[in-house]
């Protein structure tokens, strides 16, 4: 009987745990049901948006710069394409490049031998003016001025003769810079000097013929008078007065007349003979020199090979002076680029940066080949016929456009010539430090006040109005107005986080 208290002990324990473990179960239930089932007012707030998440930026104070982006193409000042038009002479056949001196980007000092056309050399010397005409013996001009001076930088001066004359000066420093270079220049007429020998032949002649008539002249005074005629003779002289008769008078007047025309006839051949002297000699034809502006140059291309016929097409290109950066400009963007205007110059194949200028901006859209659309051609523009040139006024080769010019503050590298690189024009700037924002935070309201919304640091906002300036790079001046206040550090809006679209 002592025993029977225990089971009934153990059977109420299980009966609590029993209870426990079903209140968990309910408390399961419930926990799980609340997940799962909501109210109206708890779905409807869930499935609606949440708080806007506002976008702010800050105001800065700085230099803002509108820059518009452009590619050009590193070239030299002038670019000049031989082509060297050489008259055959007779039994000659068609001209033909028979050396080419100078390799594909080799530099090229003043009097440099370029190439030789039918053994004839083709040579730069400095100057400016186009060649149009061969020079010879007698010529005058400036383009004989630019020739002596040119000599002259190398060593061969002209002599006495005066700035812009061909004469012998000019002869003998032609004939020494043809020597320096290993040929001998081209004789002035091509008539294997026979105009110069029938002159000296007509001066010997005419020699002669006074030598004749003086010695003639000089025997008839040296003579004794003539024997005296007989008596009653007719023509015979008085025979009281012992006078000579009238035919030595007239004997002596004709010999002094040959005298007088034979010394004419002398003055006569030796004036022929000089004028053919001082237009014999050496010249130097249009086909065989070159005018650079200055010194070192390059050369950029070479589509001729040893062997080419020479028919008027380009058989080197010769580039010289200052590296420059030509490019075009499209339609829309020649109103915002002007001469004066601040560049920074890039190339993206070495690193190398540059500020520059621009130089110029075209009134005349470029075809793409360099020369304006409706330009005149090279014959008609004056220039030489036998080097046709490029002084640089053309756009970037390749591109339609207005053509523009760089011209950098410093000497670029030698290196970048022929590459294209990257422009930045500075097209507008403020004018010193100047209060900005995004060009985003800018709005306008209904009463066409143009504002933006400054945020505090607690979250609550004040519109400010301004008055916007200077756009650049997707940023805006603004100067507050109406006795708004906006400082630097500020925050203002421009825009919401997670805003839809407008479509």
């Amino acid at each position: 009987m002592a025993d029977a208290p225990a089971p009934l002990l153990a059977r109420r324990r299980v009966w609590v745990i029993a209870v426990a473990v079903g209140a968990l179960a309910l408390s399961g239930s419930a926990a799980g049901a609340s997940l799962v089932i909501k109210s109206p007012a708890q779905a409807a707030a869930e499935r609606a948006a949440p708080p806007p998440d506002l976008l702010t930026a800050p105001v800065e104070r700085r230099v803002l710069k509108d820059s518009v982006i452009l590619r050009g193409t590193v070239r030299a000042g002038q670019s000049v394409d031989v082509s060297p038009s050489v008259t055959p002479g007779e039994g000659a056949g068609t001209p033909v490049v028979t050396k080419l001196l100078a390799g594909l980007r080799a530099t090229v000092t003043d009097g440099k031998v370029l190439l030789e056309v039918s053994g004839r050399p083709v040579f730069v010397l400095r100057g400016a003016l186009p060649v149009y005409r061969d020079l010879k013996p007698g010529a005058t001009g400036d383009d004989v001025a630019q020739l002596q001076r040119a000599l002259g930088e190398l060593g061969h001066r002209s002599g006495g003769d005066p700035a812009g004359t061909f004469g012998p000066g000019t002869k003998a420093a032609l004939t020494g810079f043809y020597a320096s270079i290993g040929y001998d220049p081209l004789p002035a007429h091509a008539d294997g000097g026979a105009a110069l020998k029938a002159a000296r032949d007509a001066e010997t002649a005419a020699e002669r013929a006074l030598q004749d008539a003086q010695d003639a002249q000089d025997e008839l005074e040296a003579a004794d008078e003539p024997p005296a005629a007989p008596a009653g003779k007719p023509g015979s002289g008085s025979p009281s007065t012992g006078r000579p008769s009238a035919g030595k008078p007239a004997s002596g007047k004709a010999a002094k007349r040959a005298v007088q025309r034979a010394r004419e006839d002398l003055s006569s051949a030796r004036g022929d003979l000089a004028a053919v002297l001082a237009a014999d000699g050496p010249m130097l034809p249009a086909g065989e020199v070159v005018y650079l502006d200055g010194f070192p140059a390059r050369v950029d291309s070479i589509p001729a090979h040893v062997g080419s016929k020479v028919s008027g097409s380009a058989v080197m290109t010769v580039s010289a002076g200052a590296l420059v950066v030509r490019g075009a400009l499209q339609e829309y963007q020649k109103g915002l680029i002007r001469p004066g205007q601040r560049v920074q110059i890039l190339s993206e194949v070495s690193g190398v940066t540059a500020a520059a200028t621009v130089a110029s901006v075209g009134t005349a859209i470029d075809s793409g080949s360099g020369q304006p659309a409706g330009a005149a051609s090279p014959d008609q523009q004056g220039q030489q016929g036998q080097q046709g040139q490029d002084q640089g006024q053309g756009g970037s080769a390749g591109q339609r456009g207005y053509p523009l010019v760089i011209r950098p503050d410093q000497p670029l590298d030698p290196q970048l010539a022929g590459q294209d690189v990257r422009l930045t024009v500075e097209a507008a700037s403020t004018d010193g430090m100047a209060l900005v924002v995004p060009v985003t935070a800018i709005s306008a309201g209904a009463d066409g006040r143009t504002v933006v919304t400054v945020v505090a640091g607690a979250g609550a906002q004040r519109r400010v109005e301004v008055r916007p300036g200077t756009t650049g790079d997707g940023f805006v001046e603004v100067v507050p107005v109406g006795g708004g206040v906006l400082a630097e550090g500020d925050r203002v809006v421009t825009g919401v986080k997670g805003a839809p679209r407008a479509r």
